[in-house]
């Protein structure tokens, strides 16, 4: 027996001592920046400080944080609070995202004393603050136009020009092939940081401005404070060095095809594996049914996914990533918001808020549930039923989470297979208990029913 136990102590010896050494061959992690750790388990909130109120301005948005911040909100950002551009200005007050200055506040919303005086609001109720950066483009009456031509792409005739390709005709395209005007562009991230105590940005079209430039932006900017990067796009190298987050315009893809256009679970499938094998461990995905791109109605129900939002809601609230809600989605919103006039949202009590604030107390307390590297990987729950049912498992530091889904019109029964996932759970929204000791779980499902079983031992 000894020879037995020598034979097979010299046999692992020599198995690990046999793979490479050869540092060209050893995995590296592929982030390299860090997350502030505040965003561990974080929520995001897009506000449209124009049609949040009737007066529009920071001070009226203030008086709705603490019901943001009991609702589970975390981070607030804030659509762009500069100045907008009068000159090819599109509607009566024009589009947030043709900036006439970039260190300056929209009078509309108030005064820079008033924005120092939200972001102070905000901090003081434990969330933070990021606000929305236009870098690839500017007013066409911006004063840089007129100081530094240089700094903007031209047409062939050596004439300004939009963004190409876009309907954009109310702002002009700046060229990130200046060092001034990178420069410039970088010290005005950071003037805000300095100055307002701001806790990072959410980029603008991020992928139309080279990788680059946010990389060292995002250096510099860390040397004042660990902030927090959202990219308008959906790109692995923007991870890197630069952003914390990214948009899941897929998956809004994706939810749409299984709920409003009848393709049911399967729809999803691709989604789920890209997320777990194709994006960079540690990354952020922002998660979403609505957004101020998104903002779209049709009668008296979401356009975008019908019948099927509350599950597409749970649905964004479970799988990995950071969930966001758009300004009065939570009040059940029923109308598409006008972008260049006034239009104030209708604020009432809705069930979507008490979903959300169920979830987001949920995400804050089950490691599961939480974000990037602190959070547990999405496993397929396989059952007999996929065409009409989602069912996945995430666990992490023993808490977990077994989302089950009718992403059908269709009342479904389905089979679970939780051989590998037998525990006690509590159905998140009825409080009903469940213990899972077989290899084979039913459950009747109703259209569009979800069930969040939580480990409850």
């Amino acid at each position: 027996m000894k020879k037995i136990f020598y034979l097979l102590v010299l046999l692992y010896f020599v198995n690990a001592y046999s793979q490479t050494q050869d540092p060209r061959h050893q995995p590296k992690p592929y982030i390299e920046i860090t997350h502030p750790e505040w965003t561990k388990n974080a929520t995001i909130y897009e506000a449209n400080i124009r049609q949040y109120t009737q007066e529009g301005t920071f001070k009226a948005f203030e008086k709705h944080l603490p019901r943001l911040r009991k609702m589970g909100v975390d981070i607030i950002w804030l659509m762009p609070i500069h100045p907008i551009g009068e000159l090819n200005r599109k509607g009566k007050l024009g589009s947030y995202y043709s900036v006439k200055d970039f260190k300056g506040i929209n009078p509309d919303f108030g005064t820079m004393q008033d924005f120092k005086n939200l972001v102070d609001k905000i901090h003081s109720l434990g969330m933070h603050v990021i606000i929305d950066w236009v870098g690839n483009h500017s007013a066409w009456d911006n004063p840089l136009a007129k100081e530094h031509p240089d700094w903007y792409t031209k047409t062939k005739d050596g004439k300004f020009q939009p963004t190409p390709w876009y309907d954009w005709d109310d702002v002009i395209d700046f060229d990130y092939n200046n060092p001034d005007f990178r420069k410039y562009m970088t010290d005005a991230l950071k003037f805000w940081v300095k100055e307002t105590n701001i806790d990072g940005y959410r980029c603008d079209v991020a992928g139309f401005i080279p990788v680059d430039f946010w990389e060292n932006a995002r250096a510099e900017l860390d040397q004042i404070k660990p902030v927090f990067m959202l990219a308008e796009w959906e790109s692995r190298d923007l991870y890197k060095k630069s952003f914390d987050m990214t948009y899941a315009w897929t998956l809004w893809d994706k939810m749409k095809l299984a709920t409003i256009e009848g393709k049911g679970a399967p729809a999803l499938f691709e989604y789920m594996a890209h997320d777990v094998n194709s994006f960079p461990y540690d990354s952020y995905r922002m998660t979403f049914t609505d957004n101020h791109d998104k903002n779209s109605w049709e009668g008296n129900q979401y356009s975008n996914f019908g019948n099927g939002l509350e599950a597409a809601m749970v649905f964004c609230s479970t799988v990995n990533g950071m969930p966001l809600v758009y300004s009065g989605q939570e009040a059940g919103l029923d109308k598409s918001l006008a972008f260049f006039e006034k239009d104030s949202i209708h604020w009432k009590e809705h069930r979507f808020y008490r979903i959300y604030e169920t979830l987001f107390n949920l995400k804050h307390k089950n490691q599961a549930l939480w974000n990037g590297k602190w959070g547990g990987e999405m496993v397929r729950v396989h059952n007999d039923n996929m065409n009409n049912v989602l069912s996945f498992y995430r666990e992490k530091n023993n808490d977990a989470v077994l989302p089950v889904i009718n992403f059908s019109d269709k009342e479904s029964a389905v089979n679970l297979d939780t051989k590998d996932f037998k525990a006690k759970y509590t159905d998140l929204f009825s409080g009903k208990s469940f213990h899972i000791d077989n290899d084979k779980t039913n459950f009747k499902m109703k259209p569009w029913e979800y069930i969040v079983l939580v480990k409850s031992d």
